[in-house]
């Protein structure tokens, strides 16, 4: 506890310094510089009271208390910058022509950095994503670990790595990403997606039975799935224009030249769409190799006409 407090303590012993070398031919300055650390420590002791132990005693989510404690030290820090400027600048009437200009030059030159500025607040107010949400942006896709004033820090996933699973690597990404870039958030208000495994089938196979089969296993492995998408969905059509969208497993049939495409289309977890898949694949292979009525496809060259084939003796 108390190490908490240790810088606060350290500054307004500063503060008090400054005020006692006030009397000296440069007191003014010293003032002012006492004025600055007494005003940065009770910002420090402010936040430190408010996102302590009041911050997990009335918010329990983790998520949230993160989320609040980012924001209540924007808040303080703009309050500090404004505190500090009352304290250095005597007559703001005067300068202000002067701080218009600096500001449309510092504008031009740091006109990325307000890009990023602008683009924090605008994640903060619209809510595009939050803390945990899995998205994809700017090329790269992950989860959502912060949301800096002109950052976002998100785990990736997929990268070198096949599936969506964490590589262990960080993706730092600039907030001005969602003011002019495509934001895909695969858990804002749902956790659900679509998802397909094809299986290509011979001609001679029992595509009628392997569809019957297949669709029996896809129903009884993703019911519950399927119901809690349902909900989802309804709760969406109360904030969106949403048409009612099937949400019970079905099957899609394509001919080719080859194959019977069977495309196995049903609801999963956004993030556990890998192990889904790889469950139902497994169940998919037992039933398909314990049947003979099926056979897995495969692309064959068939060769027609008459050709000479000699071999070569390299010795």
């Amino acid at each position: 506890m108390f190490r908490d407090y240790v810088a606060s303590i350290l500054l307004i012993i500063g503060s008090a310094v400054m005020w006692i070398l006030g009397v000296s031919d440069y007191g003014a300055i010293f003032f002012k510089l006492s004025w600055s650390l007494l005003c940065l420590a009770l910002v420090f002791i402010f936040y430190k009271i408010i996102t302590g132990n009041l911050t997990k005693k009335f918010i329990k989510d983790s998520k949230a208390r993160y989320t609040f404690k980012k924001g209540i030290l924007i808040i303080l820090l703009i309050v500090l910058a404004f505190a500090i400027v009352q304290i250095w600048v005597e007559n703001t009437e005067s300068l202000t022509i002067s701080y218009g200009i600096i500001a449309a030059g510092v504008a031009i030159a740091l006109q990325d950095l307000f890009r990023n500025f602008v683009g924090g607040i605008v994640i903060a107010v619209s809510g595009v994503y939050r803390i945990g949400d899995r998205v994809e942006m700017g090329g790269e896709f992950g989860d959502v670990m912060d949301i800096g004033i002109l950052n976002t820090t998100m785990m990736e996933l997929k990268g070198w790595v096949d599936g969506e699973q964490p590589t262990g690597r960080l993706s730092i990404i600039p907030n001005s990403i969602v003011i002019s870039g495509t934001i895909h958030n695969y858990t804002k208000d749902h956790n659900f997606i679509w998802d397909e495994i094809t299986i290509p089938l011979t001609y001679d196979s029992d595509w009628k039975g392997a569809i019957t089969e297949f669709l029996e296993l896809l129903k009884k492995e993703t019911g519950d799935l399927s119901s809690q998408a349902d909900k989802e969905i309804d709760r969406l059509g109360e904030k969106y224009y949403l048409p009612r969208k099937v949400t019970e497993p079905s099957i899609y049939v394509r001919l080719t030249d080859n194959w019977i495409e069977l495309h196995l289309r049903y609801v999963t977890d956004s993030r556990t769409r890998r192990i889904t898949q790889d469950k139902l694949s497994r169940m998919l292979m037992d039933r398909i190799s314990g049947n003979d009525r099926y056979e897995i496809a495969s692309e064959n060259i068939i060769v027609v006409g008459n050709h000479k084939v000699q071999i070569i003796d390299s010795k």
